[in-house]
């Protein structure tokens, strides 16, 4: 339905929060070296957990070659974005659709966004930030973009393959009224 983009990330933690997301969301992730650490399970393990198994990624050595392969919408998050991320009628938007966010420290190279100005979004914030953590922004883009698509087949309640949807039943204290 829709693919994470990273380009050029940092910090693995936060990149491992994010595969963590993708697999929750079902979304594809995709990585735009260089990046700031190594793909290896040692780096990155402590924040995917157990779900880095289920990640479906490709990394690419440049946005040259990510953009080769992949047509389709992108949409560039930056605080230079004119458009509220909330804003955009996602489902309206020529899929696939890309949400491509840039490194932690400079975000995504300006001469691009300059390239792709009608593309560029923002989260609101006050002035006293220049942004939100990049693991916090794509959450709340990612989900943003699922509600507008009615959270496509994603569990409205807890899959009875963890606890169970009635899991907090055997907890109701029941009053006794005699």
């Amino acid at each position: 339905m829709f693919h994470i983009v990273l380009y050029e990330p940092e910090i693995p933690q936060n990149t491992g929060n994010i595969m963590r997301t993708c697999v929750a969301i079902g979304a594809k992730l995709h990585l735009i070296e260089p990046l700031g650490f190594k793909i290896d399970e040692t780096k990155l393990r402590r924040s995917a957990l157990d779900y880095y198994e289920h990640l479906d990624y490709v990394l690419y050595p440049n946005f040259a070659d990510f953009e080769s392969k992949n047509p389709g919408t992108y949409l560039f998050l930056t605080r230079y974005g004119k458009k509220n991320y909330a804003d955009i009628e996602y489902q309206k938007l020529e899929q696939p659709l890309y949400l491509i966010f840039g490194k932690e420290s400079t975000g995504v190279d300006r001469a691009l966004l300059a390239k792709n100005l009608d593309n560029c979004y923002r989260i609101p914030t006050t002035d006293k930030v220049r942004s939100l953590n990049l693991s916090n922004a794509v959450a709340i883009v990612s989900y943003e973009v699922l509600r507008q698509f009615d959270f496509f087949d994603l569990e409205q309640t807890e899959p009875e393959t963890h606890k169970g949807k009635d899991f907090l039943d055997q907890f109701i204290v029941k009053e006794d009224i005699s």
